[in-house]
């Protein structure tokens, strides 16, 4: 028998040592670098802030380099140069026969960079320009602060410099240096007071000006118009700047001229004023307060308008000081356009409702009606102004006498509606469309007018009042004089118009449609009040002149005059309206000798 033995098992041998895997050599190995780690720390920690330092500089130096290079690249290139702006010579104005009425001449003045007003000695500077410029500190500040700091462009702080006032800057350059000094133009009037109203002026435009015009490429110490044709030409007459560009070294010293833009001057313009036409009906109506307007009633042209008291435009080409302005305002608002200002246009305006009676049919050319000392009607009592009636009246003796109660029933019988209808088509109520934008529409009111000032109805006795140019209806010299022309002219209502254009303006007549008729017996009634009615103050030798008079009501005070005529009768070329504010007289003695000495002005003079 086999007897097979057990397999005997092998012994694991001692390890002394620790047991060894792969976690335990990761495990030792990161101790190892945590001892190194906390001996580097603060090295590393050095190496990442300066990593994130040099990266945002290199983040800004991107951003100033390449984003806004540009602009700075521009800025630097503002502060090594100054633009001294060129003016542009304004256009000049020229009477209808080439005489001279605006011009320019030569002048200094002073300007300053915007950013002056950071150097420390900026209020040293303003302190001592100030009284050398006879003006304010806050002033200046107010000019310099129109502009950016960044600015190149020079502003102006004075014109029309004096020579003491450039010697003054000159012998205080320790202070003024930065104080430039160029040669410009500036305004000239060389007949002084003469059409002032008409030219108007011009001046450096306002704050509030240059808010609303900054767009069309005006500046702080622009010139411009303020008031006449200076203002409602002021596209053709201004022109455009240009400016001279001057390189500086690191002190602010001139090196050298960069470029130059020219200037464009603007537009010469001739006007339809006849200068000399202008001194006569200036010297006609005198001091008193009131108004001439001359035209042609063919195309409109205006030959003369004088408006009194008036202004001598050349003080604003100066500084004007407190006591200048003063002295010029206390003249009875010399700035008003009396020709261009609405009030009650009085009997004159009895040829509009001759006109509405005709036209309408209800009164027609051969209409004889009886006159009264009083007309009572719509609720009123219209008296006639010599107080007894004329007996039975057609129209053409009732607008020699001007009866007051013909024609309140004319205007009471055709009613508000139609008398109102025909006021407006001889152009009452609207603006005439003349160059000056200081021009009032005057008034015609009607119904809604009334109840929404008043709360009112209208009534016929409004209608009476407006008949004879009283009551709420107001016109100004130009418009009677617009009126006038219809008649002269055939029935043609034109623009009236200062800008020497004929072609444009003949183009612009509007007929009126009247009849025939209608026109016949308004000027032969227009005739008779020369020749043998109120008006006998306003004929001329050998001329055949027609026109009418007026007297409005002015409560509280004296009565306005009127009169308006236009010659000769049978080939009209000129009408005449003169008005005197609160004379006291009527108008067939006060105001028609002022048309009478234009009218035979106009008439002696060969050129016409």
């Amino acid at each position: 028998m086999q007897i097979v033995s057990p397999r005997r098992k092998r012994k694991n041998p001692v390890n002394t040592t620790p047991y060894t895997t792969l976690s335990n050599v990761s495990q030792q190995k990161k101790k190892k670098w945590l001892t190194v780690g906390q001996k580097d720390q603060p090295i590393m920690i050095m190496i990442l802030i300066s990593l994130f330092l040099f990266g945002g500089i290199a983040s800004r130096l991107t951003y100033f380099q390449i984003i806004k290079g540009q602009e700075f690249a521009e800025k630097a290139a503002s502060n090594r140069t100054k633009i001294i702006p060129q003016a542009p010579v304004r256009g000049n104005l020229f009477d209808r026969k080439g005489r001279v009425l605006a011009s320019t001449r030569l002048s200094h003045s002073a300007y300053l960079l915007p950013r002056i007003q950071i150097q420390p000695n900026w209020e040293e500077v303003k302190i001592e320009l100030a009284q050398i410029l006879n003006t304010t500190p806050e002033e200046l500040e107010k000019k310099i602060q129109g502009e950016n700091l960044d600015s190149p462009t020079l502003v102006k702080i004075g014109s029309n410099l004096t020579p003491q006032q450039i010697t003054a800057i000159e012998e205080n350059r320790e202070v003024l240096g930065d104080v430039e000094l160029n040669i410009e133009t500036i305004r000239n009037y060389p007949n002084n007071r003469i059409a002032s109203h008409v030219l108007g002026y011009t001046r450096e435009i306002n704050a509030e000006q240059l808010e609303r015009l900054r767009s069309e490429g005006y500046r702080l110490g622009d010139v411009i118009g303020q008031m006449g044709v200076e203002r409602g030409l002021e596209a053709k007459l201004r022109g455009e700047w240009g400016g001279i560009i001057l390189e500086t070294d690191g002190a602010g010293k001139i090196v050298r001229r960069a470029g130059v833009k020219e200037a464009v001057a603007g537009d010469d313009i001739q006007l339809t004023l006849d200068l000399e036409l202008q001194k006569v009906a200036q010297e006609a109506l005198g001091d008193r307060k009131g108004a001439v307007v001359a035209l042609d009633p063919r195309d409109g042209a205006v030959l003369a308008m004088v408006s009194y008291p008036g202004f001598d435009p050349n003080i604003f080409s100066d500084n004007i000081t407190p006591e200048i302005w003063q002295e010029v305002q206390g003249k009875g608002n010399p700035f008003i356009n009396r020709s261009i200002v609405g009030f009650p246009p009085a009997s004159t305006f009895k040829v509009v409702t001759a006109a509405a009676g005709m036209e309408t049919g209800k009164y027609p050319p051969n209409t004889v009606l009886p006159t009264y000392a009083f007309l009572r009607r719509g609720g009123m009592a219209l008296g006639e102004w010599n107080r007894a009636g004329f007996g039975p009246m057609n129209y053409i003796r009732s607008m020699a006498w001007s009866s007051n109660t013909f024609y309140g029933q004319i205007g009471y019988g055709i009613g508000g509606e139609n008398l109102i209808e025909w006021s407006r088509k001889f152009g009452f109520g609207s603006k005439t469309g003349i160059e000056l934008l200081e021009e009032n529409p005057g008034l015609i009111a009607d119904n809604e007018w009334k109840k929404s000032r008043f709360d009112m109805e209208w009534t016929g006795g409004d209608t009476i009042n407006m008949s004879i140019g009283q009551g709420f209806t107001l016109a100004t010299p130009l418009q009677v004089a617009g009126m006038f022309a219809i008649i002269a002219n055939g029935g043609y209502r034109i623009v009236p118009h200062l800008e020497n254009d004929p072609d444009t303006y003949l183009n612009q007549k509007t007929s009126l449609n009247m009849q025939p008729e209608t026109l016949s017996t308004i000027k032969q009634g227009l005739r008779s009040v020369v020749t043998s009615g109120t008006g006998g103050g306003a004929a001329v030798p050998n001329i055949a002149v027609a026109g009418k008079s007026g007297t409005a009501e002015a409560p509280p005070g004296k009565s306005h005059a009127w009169f308006g005529a236009y010659a000769p009768y049978d080939d009209p070329s000129i009408v005449v309206v003169a008005f005197v504010e609160h004379s006291g007289g009527g108008g067939g003695s006060v105001a028609a000798p002022i048309v009478q000495r234009v009218l035979n002005s106009y008439f002696t003079d060969e050129s016409n």
